[in-house]
Parts: C-alpha cells; structure tokens; sequence
C-alpha cells in the first residue's frame, strides 16, 4: 500500500508532460494554419476546440514575445530605406590669406561641392541584401506564433488533467466514506474492527493531502497559462470537462516537415548570404564622384579688360578604384563558407525535426495503447468493487481487499488521464512540426 501511494505521488504530480525543444507559415497563411491547428486537435470536442481557439487567438495578439519579433521585423525592413541612399555629398570653403594673383585677377576665396556615387546597380544590390536579412528574421515570427501555439495548448491540457485529478480524488473519497459508513455498521455487529475504521479514515486524509497539492499546483500552472497569454495571473482558466482519445488518428503529412518554418528560415538565410556576395561585388566595383569648384576673383583696378575678375567655375569628374582588393577577395570566401555552413544547419535541424515527429507519433500511439489498458482495467476493477459490495450484502466483507480496490482503482483511474493528457500534448507537437 505504501509503493502504491508514493507510485500515486508521482503520477499525480510529475504528470506526463514532455519538454518541447522547439524553436512562427507567413502572416497572411497563419490565421489558416491556426484553425487547422485547433480543429485537428480537438475534432471530436468541438465545444472545447471553440474554447481552446479564443484563447489561442488572444496568446498570439497580446504575447510580447510576438511583438518583441515584430518590432524586430519591422526594424529589419526600415533598414531597406537606410541604405537607399548615396554617401553623404561634401561641401568645402577655402579662403585664400594670401590671394594669388592671376592675370584677370586675385583669387579670394574657393567653393567646393563633391558627390560619389556607387557603381551601377550598387544601391539596389544593397537594398536587396538589407530586404533578404528582413525576411530571414520574419520567420522569426512565425517560428515564435507556431510555439505559442504549441506552449499554450500543453499547458491548457495540464491544467485539464489537474483538474481531472481533482475530480478523481473527490469520487474517491466519496467511495471511501461510503466504505466508511459500511464499516461502522459492520463494527457495530461484530464483523469488522475499529483498525479497519481507522484505515479508511486514513486513507481519506492521505487523498484530501493530495487534492490540496493538486490544488496548489493548479495555480502555479494557471500563472503559466495566463502569463503566456500577457494577462493577470489571477484569471480562472475554465478547461473543458472530459477528453477522449478519437477513435482514428489524425493525419499526419510529414512530408510537409521539409517546408517548417524553422527549415525554411535556412533557405532565407542562405539566399541573404547570395544577396551578400551580389553586394561585396557591386562594392568591388569603382566609385563615381562628380565635383565643382567655385573660385571667385576680384578685379585689377589698374586693368581694363574684357576678362577682368572673372571668376572660376571647374566642374569635377573623378573615379575611386579598389586597386588593392584582397578585403572583397576574401569576403567571396566567407560567403562561399558560410552557404555551407548554413546547409549543414538545416540537414541538422531537419533531422532534430524528423526525431521529434518520430519520437511524437509513437508517444502518441503509445498513449492510445496506455488508455486502452487503464480502461479495461478500470471495468475489472469496478468489478471487483461490485463483488464486495456483495459480500457485504451476504455478511462478510474484508476492509483490506476494500483498500487494495480502492488504491486500483484510483490508480488506473490516474493512469487512464495522464494517457489522454499525453496523446493531446504529443498532437500539439505533430501539429506544430507538421501543420
């Protein structure tokens, strides 16, 4: 009896949640995956998969870890502007302290105005490099809204499966005092003995300490949940009443693992380090500068002359040329590098991808199977409580066999929750690799 309690422990406060090491689908495709993602889910508890998408729906618009992306979005493409530009055009004046004398006259002062400009096509090569970084860093987004998704479904399915506990533990104490009450009538003829009054009693006490436990765990978890969803921590989250494994399993496309956005971020990334080496090309290239200088002469009042103090207008051409280019050389390099490198990401993070949606299907099909087992054995069990209750009828009844019922019962009864929580949190991983 005593294993059976601390075996009870941990069932009911481990739970069966599994860690999801995951890393949000672009803006105008995520409203469409999202009711996917809903519905897939909670097919068969329609009530609950209406509730579930109210609050998945509120998680995305007011989580700031989404804005935090958004804004970092929206940085990115306003960058776009910051390089649509040339470099700054230089102005200069120079007066002359000592005016050279020239035969229309002395030179006073010089006015100056420089402007470079890249080579042809070397703004836009920037924009589009800035443009390519922009979209790498929106999958952001949607790889961050794809695990909001995903964190709070798990945690909507653990506070389920603590309030489920909740509700077993109160039928079982209910059980007991019934067991209770039939034990003092049979103290009072004879057939049973005050220990056997006391253990139930005890009993009792132990699942009251457990209920109070879950109780507390509860509101920790309904802190993670609201959290999550940006809100006060103290707003009661009202889960759905019973779930049940669905008869067919969901389907399953795993072939659309290969267009995840945490994959699909690589091929942004890879394409930027193209659009990098484009530039580092451009900027190989020379530079265009256009000038003009204004020098202003005063006149010789001893001359008479058609050209006396005439001023001095020079426009200016001039060319900047990279002769010493090893910086760009080696720039082609690391780009060259960093493409393989980027590959090799995402053949890794592919085949992390492809083990979780391994390791997912066959959690969840292996929670089937639990719940099948803990459903049969639950029928047995509640046989066994109808042959005592029999017994009890025909004058005999053994306390001890009540408790091991009772322990049995409120075990598979465990079990049978913790196997329906598990296949609903390994489908909030199906559907975040595969929706």
């Amino acid at each position: 009896m005593i294993n059976l309690f601390r075996y009870l422990k941990e069932v009911l406060f481990e739970g069966s949640s599994r860690a999801l090491n995951l890393r949000s689908i672009s803006l105008s495709t995520v409203r469409l995956s999202f009711f996917v993602f809903c519905f897939s889910l909670l097919a068969v508890q329609l009530s609950n998969a209406q509730q579930l998408e109210s609050l998945l729906d509120e998680a995305l618009n007011n989580n700031p870890e989404i804005q935090k992306y958004e804004l970092q979005y929206r940085i990115a493409s306003e960058k776009v502007n910051e390089v649509n530009a040339v470099p700054n055009t230089e102005f200069g004046i120079g007066y002359f302290v000592s005016e050279p004398e020239t035969r229309t006259g002395a030179q006073r002062f010089k006015l100056s105005a420089r402007q470079m400009v890249p080579w042809f096509g070397g703004i836009t090569a920037r924009e589009q490099y800035v443009s390519s970084l922009a979209d790498a860093k929106y999958e952001d987004i949607v790889i961050a809204k794809r695990k909001l998704m995903a964190s709070v479904s798990q945690s909507y399915y653990k506070l389920y499966a603590n309030k489920r506990k909740q509700a077993v533990l109160d039928e079982n104490i209910v059980l007991l005092e019934t067991y209770e009450t039939l034990a003092l009538t049979s103290v009072e003829v004879g057939k049973a003995s005050a220990v056997d009054v006391l253990r139930l009693q005890m009993r009792q006490n132990e699942l009251e300490q457990l209920k109070q436990v879950l109780e507390q765990q509860y509101l920790t978890e309904q802190t993670r949940f609201n959290k999550l969803l940006n809100r006060d921590k103290g707003i009661e989250v009202n889960v759905v009443g019973a779930l049940d494994i669905p008869m067919d399993d969901l389907d399953i496309r795993s072939e659309k693992l290969v267009l995840h956005p945490e994959l699909l971020k690589y091929d942004k990334l890879y394409e930027s380090v193209e659009q990098s080496e484009l530039l580092n090309q451009k900027e190989s290239s020379p530079m265009i500068g256009f000038g003009l200088d204004y020098i202003n002469v005063e006149k010789r009042p001893d001359m008479d002359f058609k050209d006396n103090g005439k001023d001095i207008l020079m426009p200016m051409l001039s060319v900047s040329i990279p002769i010493f280019n090893k910086k760009y050389k080696s720039q082609t390099k690391q780009n060259a590098l960093r493409q393989q490198e980027i590959q090799s990401q995402k053949q890794e993070r592919l085949n992390i991808l492809e083990t979780l949606l391994d390791d997912a299907v066959n959690n969840r099909t292996s929670a089937r199977i639990r719940h099948e087992t803990q459903t049969n054995n639950l029928k047995q069990a509640k046989d066994a409580e109808a042959i005592l209750i029999k017994s009890y009828e025909a004058g005999t009844i053994d306390f001890n066999d009540v408790l091991d019922i009772q322990e049995l019962q409120l075990k598979f009864q465990i079990n049978q929750i913790e196997s329906v929580t598990d296949f609903y949190v390994q489908s909030t991983i199906i559907n975040y690799l595969t929706q």
